[in-house]
């Protein structure tokens, strides 16, 4: 029982690290405009060496936000006109409301299956200490449950995000390719997905010797 308890626990922590840091870093998506490297995240999207909040993506033109500026030097200028327009056009054609939910719905998921993992790791580790007096309250059982609503909301993020990036984005985007942040939210999928699984046969194992048990 230990044994698998003592698993689970170490697939949720890794799982939940990696929940983290996808959710934070800014390469779930690599792509070309006008010749321009770039990569997004679920809050900013950088062009080239230069980084922006998703928000001023959706009704600013890149760098047009509160306290930013274009730089207007004669060896830039021509390169920022060019990918402005690029850029404007991409946007009317993405629609401002579309884009909105679906940032906002992908980093909800995201935020909900980190809170659920971390909830399970809280429950998994006072599963080690069970007491008689619960013994109605099933800790290894609990712990399960939460692991499995984790891998459930990040199915849905990603699921929400690889939607919309093959059918919408990806077409707007020349040489795209999806990238480690997006990568790691599927590594977090099945981390969380077998801690739910080893704590689950922890629960089976103390059922079981309970029930074998003479009273």
């Amino acid at each position: 029982m230990y044994s698998f308890m003592g698993g689970g626990l170490f697939c949720a922590w890794v799982g939940t690290i990696l929940l983290v840091v996808a959710t934070a870093t800014d390469h779930w998506m690599q792509y070309r405009l006008s010749g321009t490297f770039a990569h997004q995240g679920l809050w900013r999207y950088c062009l080239g060496s230069k980084c922006y909040v998703q928000t001023e993506s959706i009704g600013e033109p890149p760098g047009q936000g509160p306290g930013r500026a274009w730089v207007k030097s004669r060896a830039n200028l021509g390169a920022q006109g060019h990918l402005y327009s690029r850029w404007r056009t991409l946007r009317l054609k993405e629609g401002k409301g579309a884009v909105q939910a679906y940032w906002n719905a992908t980093r909800a998921f995201m935020i909900l299956s980190a809170v659920c993992a971390t909830s399970g790791i809280i429950i998994g580790i006072m599963a080690f200490a069970q007491q008689p007096t619960f013994s109605r309250i099933s800790r290894p059982f609990s712990a399960g449950i939460v692991f499995f609503a984790s891998t459930l909301f990040v199915l849905l993020a990603l699921g929400i995000y690889t939607g919309v990036t093959v059918s919408f984005l990806g077409r707007r985007f020349g040489d795209w390719r999806f990238s480690w942040s997006y990568i790691l939210g599927w590594v977090a999928v099945l981390m969380t997905f077998f801690a739910g699984i080893f704590y689950m046969c922890a629960y089976r194992m103390h059922e079981c010797r309970r029930l074998s048990t003479p009273h």
